[in-house]
């Protein structure tokens, strides 16, 4: 049997969120996530994509998240009250983000998301995002996994989605592409591969799902931070848009999962639910409630796929 397995975008605490469900999919499941023909991450999901393509056991990533981590462990470089960063971008760069792609989402508006037209408005970030780089480097050596692994970028001039690793990508470092897939518009700098500049594959789509619809592949994972199976009622305003946003997110997902389902290929979708969504809170980059986010989704994630539920709800 083919399987791949899909890491969506989520920010840090969409990385914390991954590390619960992919968990409790080896525990439920008898699963090693490692054991994927294809691995395809987009923005916090592409550092999972990494560390599992580079064969970090998972167990290592959930120590190293609860501050165990034992004598033996691959060596993860991060520290989580420094590398994060903090809950707010600073101060952006004046200016356009891209007028590039500013002028090509003016004379064929229909070609382009609202998010990725928004990326060319949003002015460029000061935020770095050096300690991914270093922390890729570190476990794979600059080299690309033999593993299929893909990741996915937008591109800053053209909006057009690239996606590393593919026969015909751009070559680049697995460090490199991880860190542009990163590359929040607005908060952290814009990443140059090959003269060009490249930001977080997000802004196209939060998992780019639909990438694997005629792969030949029997059965997908789908770990998608962004999305939701249900909805909590927060009082603030800001957690309210947050919501609303979501919700766009778990349509285009939905139609994605519908893309690949009708290529023949099964697909398991995991997303935060309401216990969740009340543990993220509306900041997915708040890194204050990374412990609270991963109890809550060991629980909840073991509670969806011992029904083998998945459902997600617009």
């Amino acid at each position: 049997m083919r399987r791949g397995l899909v890491l969506g975008a989520g920010g840090v605490l969409g990385f914390t969120w991954t590390v619960g469900a992919l968990h409790a999919l080896e525990q439920s499941l008898g699963l090693d996530v490692r054991d994927m023909d294809v691995i395809l991450g987009t923005s916090a999901g592409s550092i999972m994509a990494a560390v599992l393509s580079n064969d970090v056991p998972l167990d290592t990533v959930l120590r190293h998240q609860r501050g165990r981590v034992r004598p033996g462990d691959v060596p993860i470089d991060w520290n989580y009250d420094s590398d994060s960063g903090t809950a707010l971008p600073p101060l952006p760069m004046l200016g356009l983000g891209s007028p590039q792609l500013l002028v090509r989402v003016a004379r064929h508006p229909s070609r382009f998301t609202p998010i990725t037209a928004a990326t060319a408005l949003l002015p460029k970030g000061r935020g770095r995002l050096e300690p991914v780089t270093s922390m890729v480097e570190r476990i794979s050596d600059s080299a690309w996994p033999k593993r299929e692994t893909w990741i996915v970028a937008l591109d800053y001039a053209t909006g057009k989605r690239t996606v590393f690793g593919q026969p015909g990508a751009p070559p680049a470092r697995l460090s490199e592409a991880v860190t542009a897939s990163c590359a929040i518009p607005g908060w952290y700098a814009p990443v140059r591969i090959g003269g060009r500049l490249y930001v977080d594959g997000g802004t196209y789509s939060s998992t780019s799902l639909d990438l694997l619809a005629g792969s030949a592949l029997d059965e997908v994972f789908v770990v998608a931070p962004m999305a939701a199976t249900g909805y909590d009622k927060p009082w603030s305003v800001v957690g309210q848009v947050e919501r609303r946003f979501r919700r766009s997110v778990t349509r285009r997902l939905h139609r994605e999962a519908e893309q690949v389902s009708r290529s023949g290929t099964s697909v398991t979708l995991l997303a935060p639910g309401p216990d969740d969504l009340r543990a993220i809170g509306a900041n997915m980059m708040d890194n204050r409630r990374r412990r609270a986010v991963l109890r809550t989704s060991l629980f909840t994630s073991t509670e969806v796929l011992r029904d083998r539920r998945g459902d997600l709800t617009a």
